[in-house]
């Protein structure tokens, strides 16, 4: 009989805990299982074409025929859309399964690797309307670029990251079951988008890391689909895309010349005029590279607290990158090279703009970054998703000018509204939405909708659901992590790496065993709270020394004090004396300095409660004093200095530099050179030079490459 079962509804057997709760919710989950322990099992039969329905002790019938997805049930209770009765259907139906099974079958080890590329155009056709395979074809004629992560483990299936959302295949005896995160849930095109990843990204090892692919027109659906696009290797080749390099290359040089401080106005026709050409070609991330510049010259003439001149440097450097590196995407990698090669859509974000509504979504925070100048204020909250892994950004800014328009003062910053909330309760809470929107770079927004959306305090297990790479369990595993990840130019662009506050870096949630504090101390010169957390002996030990103070084993955290923020610093000292608790987690944006893992703060769990930094209340802190700050290997530093250097041109200008100036630059040459940074010191003298001849538009390279070199620099491991 259990084989009867078995045959007949398989793809129901197949449905986790965690594939139910991704269908339906929480909630219902939880109930159906407590149900199902206490034995208060609905009546079922299946019928001879498979379908099952569930007969209730209160009347409620519920049935589920083949190829239907839960939302598609019928059922006969009050509810309007999903209902704890088609959970419990599923579970009941597992439960049935199971008891009827055979002992050796019971213990018998469930299926284990699978691939979602095993659908074929048979299985889609029959699963989806000719409609979406159509709207598919469509998507995929923009070769849109999909990451696809191998099947874990029963609770970690196989997923495809595409570039506005995720899809998770639950069953791999059924497409239906295939959840992606749009407003549509399943059934949508973004799923065969998502099968045909697989299908080109071939075969893969179980637990692989995510693969990234180009996908391509489905040529059984339509055989001239492919034909018709242009390939990567054209991409950058064109006459019109040729023009558009050039013309970006002269707005860099224009703001190398005449500097960042140059009247905003001047550069306002210029700046759209480019832009308009970047979203014609469709080259996506170039456009957000050239949204942010923009952003941070305004910021920057505003005297506002998002401007951080080493972030203006970076975007450059970045943006020049971007561009030369899509130029080189179509050609062959080096023999032995270890990275596969990146398509250039890849690189420019082709195929990835607009944005799509969000399904039922939950969000934890991982913090929020506050600004302000003198006419605006505003922050930016940064979310987690705990099913797809994503991170999310939720951007607001309010007028002061407004404020002052409407004849009162400005409210409290922590008490503006947000979709229907606090700033502070959004901040430091778990957002459950039906009223998201996300664009591909990562911005979410959330409109206020009676009923559609609440907001939960965050709980000292609020990041437990979370996994690598977004979450690290060590130090050691963080800097490899680091240390292995691809350029940001050449990385699809999120909100989250470049914070309002300046801070340059990967968003990453650090928790691990016995997180113990092994210093912290205020920085009065520089303003900053420093601060290394390690892991503590085992309670068990038989020494009553830490278990490792290695620096090279400690996260360092450095938080700055902004006068937006007064209570942050306070806020992080506190938790680290212990007043909440053992310290369980910290998230921040985290980078390299030489062999150190180097944090910015934003958000600690402790064992009591959750502490939003730059939200929590002014509460004065003592703070311990050490003159003898933590100094950066020698090179390092060097490669800081010349970065300093490169952003103080920047902002003045190459041609408003002292004879001054220039020595000091001369200086930096020698110092290069003799710590043995060949490249770099040739190419600072290049530039010195270029700077007094006629061969100014070979500055932007120059500059974009030692800037790139410096950063590499200021990264990389000491000898």
């Amino acid at each position: 009989m259990s084989g009867d079962i078995a045959a007949l509804r398989a793809d129901l057997l197949e449905l986790t805990p965690e594939a139910l709760t991704a269908l339906a919710n929480a909630g219902f989950v939880k109930r159906a299982q407590k149900d199902v322990a206490a034995g208060l099992l609905p009546t079922l039969e299946t019928g001879a074409d498979g379908t099952v329905q569930a007969q209730f002790d209160d009347g409620v019938r519920t049935s589920l025929p083949p190829g239907r997805t839960l939302r598609d049930a019928q059922c006969s209770c009050p509810a309007s859309g999903m209902c704890r009765h088609r959970v419990m259907l599923v579970l009941a139906y597992q439960a049935r399964a199971a008891s009827a099974a055979a002992p050796e079958e019971t213990s018998a080890e469930p299926e284990g690797a699978w691939n979602p590329a095993q659908f074929d155009d048979a299985v889609l056709a029959a699963s989806l309307a000719p409609s979406v395979l159509e709207q598919a074809n469509k998507l995929a004629a923009a070769r849109p670029v999909v990451g696809v992560q191998a099947w874990r483990s029963a609770s970690a299936p196989p997923v495809a990251r595409l570039p506005m959302c995720s899809v998770r295949f639950f069953s791999r005896s059924s497409l239906v079951h295939a959840r992606c995160d749009c407003k549509q849930g399943s059934g949508c095109a973004h799923v065969v988008i998502a099968v045909w990843a697989f299908r080109q990204a071939g075969a893969l090892a179980p637990g692989s890391a995510e693969v990234m692919v180009e996908v391509q027109p489905n040529a059984s659906a339509n055989g001239d689909a492919g034909d018709a696009v242009p390939q990567p290797s054209s991409v950058m080749q064109g006459e019109a895309a040729l023009a558009l390099r050039a013309q970006v290359d002269a707005l860099l040089l224009s703001l190398w010349l005449d500097g960042s401080s140059q009247p905003a106005m001047a550069l306002a026709a210029r700046f759209e005029a480019v832009r308009d050409q970047v979203r014609a070609q469709g080259w996506s991330w170039v456009d957000d590279a050239l949204d942010e510049l923009w952003q941070l010259l305004q910021a920057q003439q505003a005297r506002s607290s998002r401007f951080e001149p080493l972030r203006l440097l970076r975007v450059l450097t970045e943006l020049w990158a971007r561009l030369q590196a899509a130029t080189h995407a179509g050609r062959p990698q080096q023999p032995g090279s270890a990275r596969a090669a990146l398509p250039a859509s890849q690189i420019l974000g082709i195929g990835v703009k607009g944005e799509v509504a969000l399904d039922h979504l939950r969000l934890v925070s991982l913090g929020a970054e506050l600004w302000s100048d003198e006419s605006a204020e505003g922050a930016s909250i940064l979310f987690a998703d705990p099913d797809t892994q994503n991170v999310t950004v939720l951007e607001r800014h309010w007028s002061r000018e407004g404020d002052a328009a409407a004849g009162g003062a400005a409210p409290n910053l922590m008490n503006r509204r947000v979709a229907g909330f606090p700033l502070r309760q959004l901040a430091s809470g778990q957002v459950i939405t039906k009223t998201a929107t996300r664009r591909a770079n990562g911005l979410v927004d959330i409109t206020a909708g009676a009923r559609q959306t609440g907001v939960l305090p965050l709980s000292p297990k609020s990041w437990d659901d979370l996994v690598a790479p977004l979450r690290q369990d060590s130090v050691a595993a963080l800097v490899a992590h680091l240390r292995e990840a691809q350029p940001d130019f050449v990385r699809p662009r999120q909100a989250a790496s470049g914070s309002s506050a300046g801070a340059s870096g990967q968003l990453h949630v650090v928790a691990f065993e016995r997180m113990e504090v092994a210093s912290c101390h205020w920085d009065a010169a520089a303003q900053v709270l420093h601060a290394r957390l390690g892991q503590a002996a085992p309670e068990d030990s038989a020494t009553d020394e830490a278990g490792t103070d290695d620096d090279d084993q400690c996260l360092h955290l450095a938080l700055p004090h902004r006068a937006v923020s007064p209570g942050a610093v306070d806020a992080l000292a506190r938790t680290l004396a212990g007043e909440h608790g053992p310290l369980r987690a910290v998230a921040g944006t985290v980078h390299l300095q030489g062999d150190r893992a180097v944090m910015q703060p934003l958000a600690l769990l402790t064992a009591q409660r959750a502490v939003v930094l730059q939200v929590e209340a002014a509460a004065p802190q003592p703070l311990g004093l050490q003159s003898d700050t933590e100094e950066a290997p020698a090179l390092n530093a060097l490669a800081g200095d010349t970065l300093e250097l490169l952003s103080l041109w920047l902002r003045q200008g190459l041609r408003h530099q002292s004879g001054g100036a220039l020595s000091r630059a001369q200086a930096q040459v020698l110092r290069l050179k003799q710590a043995g940074l060949g490249k770099s010191s040739t190419l600072l003298a290049a530039v010195l030079e270029n700077m007094r001849s006629s061969q100014r538009p070979a500055l932007v390279a120059q500059l974009a490459m030692l800037g790139l070199l410096m950063q590499g620099v200021a990264q990389s491991a000491s000898a």
